[in-house]
């Protein structure tokens, strides 16, 4: 869910240029004018700048973007075929076809089994789970300050409104795993459906192999976009973190390096046997 750090009191915030009422150009010799504080002291939050949808609590940030495509692209399971899942990314999950506009929207999730679109035309506006006919396998859902009640199944249901997220990927759903992780503290949460309701797991080492997929989750220490710091990523069965596509290509032009390196070497040693290499 959305949601970067809590919003600064006002007494905390900072006079941005457009608070400054007076035009006095001894005023424009100030501190603050020489030595202009930096933008995070001053910018709004998304507490700030809200969604359209009035439900929402805010715009997505960087992290939110990010993370999910480092998901995306380490999530390769060795026996489901990428074109036999799909990957949902801030994408409406509708769940109930009795209240069809009932939705909720999970920063990542995945669905085995199903095929993804291999036409542009073909790809999906939203996940509607009663024409799919099959149910998420898990959900990520990145953890927020102000959204933790609501992601760890603390807030109270209101007869009056939709269920909650919590009960949704629980009662309705039934996803057998939702996982939900705080970046801000470094901690790797999973919970598995154990007959009718979401148990803890342990999670040693903040790592989790899921069986089925024949892949783990956890969290690495990195960079990723050019930005430094914790990162949900998939690890295959001998602990190796999945490699991205730029790391992929890096790997192979270091491998071709290596290659004409060598055949460099046995062309040298060849001249000065007198073979000339080229007439081998």
């Amino acid at each position: 869910m959305y949601q970067t750090d809590p919003p600064r009191p006002p007494s905390e915030v900072l006079p941005t240029m457009y608070d400054r009422k007076s035009e006095d150009p001894q005023d424009l010799d100030t501190p603050e004018q020489i030595h202009p504080p930096p933008p995070w002291e001053t910018m709004p939050t998304m507490y700030d700048l809200k969604s359209e949808d009035p439900e929402e609590p805010g715009l997505p940030d960087e992290f939110h973007d990010f993370q999910p495509q480092l998901l995306r692209e380490t999530c390769q399971p060795p026996n489901y075929p990428r074109g036999e899942m799909f990957i949902g990314t801030d994408l409406n999950l509708y769940y109930d076809a009795r209240h069809r506009l009932w939705h909720k929207r999970p920063d990542w999730f995945l669905v085995l089994g199903v095929s993804r679109a291999q036409q542009q035309q073909d790809m999906r506006w939203s996940y509607v789970v009663w024409q799919e006919g099959i149910a998420p396998y898990l959900v990520v859902e990145l953890l927020s300050p102000g959204t933790e009640a609501e992601d760890l199944g603390q807030t109270l249901t209101d007869v009056n409104k939709p269920p909650t997220k919590w009960q949704v990927y629980e009662q309705n759903l039934r996803i057998p795993y939702y996982i939900v992780f705080d970046r801000y503290q470094n901690q790797l949460r999973v919970f598995q459906l154990v007959a009718t309701q979401y148990q803890p797991v342990e999670v040693p080492e903040q790592k989790f192999w899921f069986e089925e997929m024949e892949l783990g989750l956890g969290v690495w220490q990195g960079s990723y976009q050019q930005t430094e710091g914790l990162w949900l990523r998939w690890y295959d069965a001998q602990g190796n973190w999945i490699p991205t596509s730029e790391e992929r290509a890096e790997q192979e032009y270091q491998r071709a390096e290596r290659e004409s390196q060598r055949a460099e070497r046995l062309a040298e040693r060849l001249r000065g046997m007198g073979v000339d290499p080229d007439e081998v």
